[in-house]
């Protein structure tokens, strides 16, 4: 028995199974928002404890961190166009504006990865001291989730050139944009707390 379809609805929601999955993304989020408030939460004990150790102050590039900050934003503006002609049924501009998203997302994690490597090279790893142990566990996760999120947006991409935009392709182009938003928001806490404000302390 096929599920019951409401076209009213945005394509994403027109299915009772969907609803419950999108739901239950939702709450697989607050999770999400609970291991990063305990990583934030670590980092505001410790990222002052730099030992005999390097001060992040002293390593910041803030230019370099401005341009993270740019690309990784204009990638949250560039996933909701693609969300936008998801619900238009335009499936190239889907498939254009989720390819410029994975690129900007792309150039986050080199920009990041590349901040890292200048870190290292200064002395500063995550066995320097218990600052920079919570500093590198806290942006290294959520470079993590960068790149899962990138991975499983391909994937998706994958399956939508295979299947074609259908009720269940678009859930799944909905749910990444929740995700790729989310780690926008975590970014900007990651850069008011621990940029600007290592950048003065």
């Amino acid at each position: 028995m096929s599920a019951k379809v409401n076209t009213a609805l945005p394509l994403e929601y027109q299915t009772l199974q969907n609803q419950m999955n999108i739901l239950g993304f939702w709450i697989f989020l607050g999770a999400e928002i609970v291991l990063f408030a305990t990583l934030f939460g670590v980092y505001g004990v410790l990222g002052t404890r730099f030992a005999d150790g390097p001060i992040l102050k002293d390593l910041i590039v803030m230019q370099d961190v401005y341009i993270q900050t740019v690309l990784l934003l204009v990638s949250s503006f560039t996933c909701g166009i693609a969300i936008f002609e998801m619900r238009r049924h335009n499936v190239k501009g889907l498939m254009t504006w989720l390819i410029i998203t994975l690129g900007l997302g792309a150039g986050f994690l080199f920009m990041e990865i590349r901040e890292f490597l200048h870190y290292i090279h200064a002395g500063a790893t995550i066995q320097t001291s218990a600052a920079f142990s919570s500093f590198f566990a806290l942006l290294g996760t959520h470079g993590l989730h960068v790149t899962l999120g990138i991975c499983w947006a391909i994937a998706i991409m994958v399956q939508i050139k295979k299947r074609g935009l259908t009720s269940d392709t678009a859930r799944k182009v909905f749910i990444i944009g929740l995700y790729w938003h989310f780690l926008d928001v975590v970014w900007i806490f990651i850069y008011t707390f621990v940029y600007l404000k290592g950048a003065v302390a």
